[in-house]
């Protein structure tokens, strides 16, 4: 696994992009930068183990390196199902189908999956039980959010699960400020310097774009999801499960 150096040297004033360059360390980049990644990997793989259903799709949009895809690979028991992996960032997606084809390689009978590279803001949608969207949102226009979550509310079957994780900011100015501060005390203890910790952070400024929980789960009963809850939160990343 390649290591994160990338904000140790000065990158000037250039937003973070889903380049080459954090393609080849993208791995460790998550690993380091989002406690509780492991364990939102392992409950796509439960998840896609109960609401997967036989004949439908499975959806990663904004796929990167297809971390949900095989999470949702391995769990998936209903036949005649297929994921549908999408990203618009051609390293993303380039690695992203070496990584998938070594796991055909290696999985006996695996899920057929389809690796895209497209906007998921206009892909089609259709005849879905399970929908991820794995830290995606946040990086979208905020105009184009509530368009997409109710597309993919369409696009479930009754009873199918949309999985959406996200980093958020809290409502309380004081535990927002006391949040922040910890994460980024959870970066350094993973070997980020404060120096990088700030060059990042002002690369992420107006790229990614953060929502309350609250404006989250608003979005979810507006376009029409029958249940939604927050079924983990680590500092400010939580993720939420909503059932049509």
């Amino acid at each position: 696994m390649n290591k994160d150096r990338i904000y140790a040297a000065d990158p000037g004033d250039e937003p973070f992009r889903f380049n080459e360059a954090v393609a080849a360390v993208f791995p460790d980049m998550l690993r380091r930068s989002i406690p509780g990644y492991a364990a939102s990997l392992e409950a796509i793989g439960s998840l896609a183990a109960r609401y997967v259903k036989p004949g439908t799709q499975c959806y990663d949009l904004g796929c990167s390196l297809g971390a949900a895809t095989l999470a949702m690979r391995q769990g998936i028991r209903a036949p005649d199902c297929r994921i549908i992996a999408i990203d618009n960032a051609p390293a993303m997606i380039d690695r992203c189908r070496q990584i998938i084809a070594r796991d055909d390689a290696t999985t006996p009978d695996p899920v057929p999956v389809d690796v895209i590279l497209g906007d998921i803001r206009e892909a089609p949608l259709t005849n879905a039980s399970m929908i991820v969207m794995n830290y995606t949102l946040q990086f979208l226009d905020l105009a184009a959010r509530d368009d997409l979550v109710a597309r993919i509310h369409d696009a479930l079957v009754p009873g199918g699960l949309f999985l959406l994780s996200e980093k958020v900011i809290d409502e309380n100015p004081y535990m927002e400020e006391l949040l922040v501060d910890l994460y980024h005390e959870h970066k350094r203890r993973n070997d980020y310097s404060q120096l990088e910790v700030s060059r990042k952070r002002a690369a992420l400024e107006n790229v990614l774009v953060p929502e309350t929980v609250a404006e989250h789960r608003a979005r979810l009963d507006n376009c029409g999801f029958e249940h939604t809850a927050v079924w983990l939160r680590y500092f400010n990343f939580v993720s939420i499960v909503a059932i049509k």
